[in-house]
C-alpha cells in the first residue's frame, strides 16, 4: 500500500483514478474543492482534503508516497482564457509541485495532454512522445509549459517523475456539454443528433483505462530518480469521429440519425490525433 495525494479528485478523470487507486489497496489523499458535495464515495483509505492548489499545506502533503496531480484549469470550460490557464496549470501547479518535495514526496503523476502536441500532430500518423510540442491555444500551451516545468524540477531535485498524455477519453462523469455524453443524450431521448463531417481521426480511450493506467505507475519499478518519462494514453486503435459516433449511437440502441456535416468544425482543429502507444 502507498498513500497517494491526488489534485482535480472530483473531476471526470480524477474519480476514476480514486477508484482505482482504492480498488487496488492504496490509500488516498483527495484534494476537492467542496467535501460536502463531492461524488467521491466514502472509503475507510479515503481521506478528503478541502481547497485549491494553492491552499493545500505541508502537512497534508506530509506522509504522501506519489503525488498523482490531475488538476487543471481550461479541460472543459475557460480554454481560451490564457491568463487563467497559465495561473492554475503553471504557476499553482508548480508551486504545489515544490512543496510537495519539500514535505517529502519522490514520485510525481503528472496528467498532460495530447494537445500539448498541437500542429504537429498533422505530421505523424502515430505521435511519438517526442515529437515537437506546437500547442494551439491556451490550454494547449499552458499544459505543455507545465510539462517542461514539471521536467526540469524533476532533474533538478532527483524525482521520479511520468508525465502521461491521455488522448480522446470519453465516459461516465464526463462534462455534459462534452461530445459523448451529449451523443448518448441524444441516443436515450429517441432524438437526431447534428455533428461535424466526423472527418476527424482520433484515438478514443474509456476513462477506466486510462485510471487504470495512471495507477500502475504508482508502483512502476522502471521510474528512475532524474530520469522523467513521458508516456501516451490511447489505445492505438485510430478511428474516424463519425466512426465513433456510429458505434457508439448502434450501441445506445438509438432511434433516431446521425447528422454528420451539419455543425462547421472548430478553428484550428487538428484534424489527426493519434498516439504512438
Amino acid at each position: 500500500m502507498k498513500t497517494l495525494f491526488i489534485t482535480g479528485a472530483g473531476g471526470f478523470i480524477g474519480r476514476h483514478v480514486v477508484a482505482r487507486a482504492l480498488h487496488d489497496g492504496h490509500a488516498v489523499r483527495a484534494l476537492v474543492r467542496d467535501p460536502d458535495s463531492t461524488v467521491l464515495s466514502k472509503h475507510p483509505d479515503l481521506q478528503l482534503v478541502a481547497g485549491s492548489l494553492d491552499t493545500v499545506s505541508d502537512q497534508e502533503l506530509r506522509g504522501c508516497d506519489v503525488l498523482v496531480h490531475l488538476a487543471a484549469c481550461g479541460v472543459s470550460g475557460g480554454m481560451n482564457d490564457w491568463e487563467k490557464c497559465f495561473r492554475v496549470n503553471v504557476t499553482d501547479s508548480l508551486a504545489l509541485w515544490r512543496r510537495a518535495v519539500d514535505a517529502g514526496i519522490k514520485r510525481f503523476i503528472i496528467c498532460g495532454s495530447c494537445f500539448e502536441y498541437g500542429r504537429s500532430g498533422e505530421r505523424y500518423e502515430f505521435i511519438p512522445v517526442d515529437a515537437p510540442l506546437e500547442p494551439t491555444g491556451a490550454y494547449h500551451a499552458s499544459k505543455a509549459a507545465a510539462s517542461m516545468a514539471a521536467w526540469g524540477l524533476a532533474v533538478d531535485k532527483n524525482l521520479e517523475l511520468a508525465i502521461l498524455r491521455p488522448f480522446h477519453v470519453y465516459g461516465e462523469g464526463e462534462a455534459a456539454n462534452r461530445f459523448w455524453p451529449s451523443l448518448r443524450q441524444a441516443a436515450l431521448n429517441g432524438m437526431d443528433f447534428p455533428m461535424s463531417d466526423g472527418s476527424q481521426v482520433r484515438d478514443f480511450v474509456t476513462v477506466e483505462q486510462v485510471a487504470r493506467d495512471f495507477i500502475k505507475v504508482v508502483s512502476e519499478p522502471a521510474l528512475e530518480a532524474g530520469r522523467p518519462l513521458t508516456r501516451n494514453l490511447g489505445t492505438g486503435q485510430p478511428q474516424s469521429l463519425l466512426a465513433f459516433a456510429a458505434s457508439c449511437w448502434s450501441g445506445f440502441g438509438a432511434k433516431g440519425k446521425l447528422h454528420p456535416g451539419v455543425i462547421p468544425t472548430r478553428s484550428n482543429e487538428v484534424k489527426r490525433y493519434v498516439p504512438m502507444i
